[in-house]
């Protein structure tokens, strides 16, 4: 399959063609980009054909020849060898732990619910959380390196049990030749200096909430009483990120309706000292307010080309910073796995509840018929973990034909179902931002790699 796209970069327009199957990138001037789309049968413009026929027949010849060795040489048009594929339930390398369906916020686009997921406020205890700890060991296999993440609602609300797992883990890992990897995320308003000190010692990676400018952040992050918390939010933040050096963090915002010219709120964070940022679309039904609808979509699609473009030049400055999106890639990157299912929810992932309940992964917490099992009794209905399964891009038909099927995996499997009522649905906005953004991390990579 081949994808044609271009991208404007200091004036010049750039053209690429993209071998989805070899991921093979090429940077290709105006005749082969009109040629290859002809050759190919690609959707065309009548100017585009008119153009094409402007060319010299010897030039286009040429161009065709070109076109055809790299055919040959498996490097254009390639034809997946792979067919079919179900992920494994042999094992299990990763938990989420909703520590406390519980928080000090109320976030308006939260689909948590205020953090309680739907159910009754509650807190996991140490025990269910050793317990957890037991579980993974006992489902990992052979596997040396297991993750557990500390979620919620805030989980800095329940620390204690959080301290107590890690305690607990640690004592664990050389009985069973295990090494724990802990990763958390807040909303940092509850940050002291003594819990940034014990969250830098001990976790791989700390997600920061922050949605960008102070209006932006305080629109939509308020606490209870209805009062925007961007002031000690960020300030906490910036504190534990100077704390951090070179270990992981990601300042992580949400865009909506309320802010689709989101490239501000980005470079907000960046002007603030932030070098590590991922902003993400809101994902909610059409009817909220703060929902990214059909006819958001021209506009988030511009800003996604204007942040792009401004991202490329702050990354040749002082002002240089990593954007979740745009990290791709082509020479090592995701295994074949991951390229054919996206993330690993409810086969090597899953989530666990206050109580102990095991669910596919953390959004689908609180909606029982999706219960796995518990940590007590482990796992009670495996059909739920066969189901996740041979959820990959071989069961969704809107995947069959797409370009980014195998940076996507097919998408998250929870929106599709939230969104659409079938695990194997299509979120159709959340499809047409996932491909443009890789075609920008795709012309990033390639102007960046060449030096443009």
């Amino acid at each position: 399959m081949i994808h044609t796209f271009s991208f404007r970069h200091k004036n010049i327009l750039l053209y690429f063609l993209w071998d989805v199957e070899s991921g093979s990138l090429h940077v290709v001037d105006y005749l082969a980009f009109l040629m290859c789309k002809h050759h190919y049968k690609l959707l065309m413009t009548d100017e585009e054909y008119d153009d094409l026929n402007s060319f010299a027949v010897s030039d286009r010849d040429s161009t065709l020849s070109e076109i055809l060795t790299l055919e040959e040489n498996n490097l254009l048009n390639c034809v997946s060898k792979i067919t079919n594929y179900t992920k494994s339930v042999d094992l299990i390398k990763s938990l989420c732990l909703n520590v406390c369906h519980d928080c000090n916020l109320r976030c308006k686009y939260c689909f948590a619910k205020d953090g309680t997921y739907n159910t009754l406020k509650d807190f996991m205890s140490p025990e269910i959380g050793m317990k957890a700890v037991d579980f993974l060991i006992a489902h990992s296999n052979s596997v040396r390196n297991v993750e557990i993440d500390f979620f919620g609602g805030e989980p800095l609300l329940n620390l204690r049990t959080v301290k107590k797992v890690i305690s607990y883990a640690r004592s664990k890992e050389k009985e069973y030749n295990k090494l724990f990897n802990f990763t958390f995320t807040t909303n940092c308003t509850l940050l002291s200096k003594k819990t940034m000190d014990f969250l830098n010692e001990e976790m791989v990676n700390v997600v920061l909430s922050l949605d960008g400018r102070k209006l932006t952040h305080d629109n939509v992050r308020i606490d209870k009483y209805g009062k925007g918390t961007y002031d000690l939010a960020l300030k906490n933040a910036l504190a534990f990120k100077d704390k951090r050096n070179d270990k992981k963090y990601y300042a992580r915002g949400t865009f909506t309706s309320l802010n689709l010219d989101f490239c501000d709120d980005i470079f907000a964070l960046v002007e603030k000292g932030f070098d590590q940022i991922s902003i993400e679309p809101v994902v909610l039904p059409s009817d909220n307010s703060l929902a990214i609808r059909d006819e958001h979509l021209d506009r988030v699609l511009k800003e996604y080309d204007l942040f792009a473009e401004k991202y490329l030049e702050s990354r040749k400055s002082d002002k240089w910073f990593n954007f979740f999106h745009f990290m791709i890639d082509l020479e090592n990157g995701p295994c074949i796995n991951k390229r054919l299912s996206g993330c690993g929810a409810g086969t090597e992932y899953l989530a666990i509840s206050p109580t102990g309940d095991i669910y596919p992964c953390h959004q689908f917490v609180g909606n029982k018929d999706f219960v796995i099992g518990n940590v007590f009794d482990g796992i009670l209905n495996p059909n739920i973990r066969t189901i996740f399964s041979k959820n990959t891009i071989f069961s969704k038909g809107h995947c069959k034909n797409c370009f980014a099927k195998y940076f996507c995996g097919g998408g998250c499997t929870a929106n599709s179902y939230n969104l659409t009522g079938d695990l194997h649905g299509e979120y159709t906005i959340g499809c047409k931002l996932t491909k443009k953004r890789l075609e920008l991390s795709l012309a990033i990579w390639a102007i960046e790699k060449l030096g443009l």
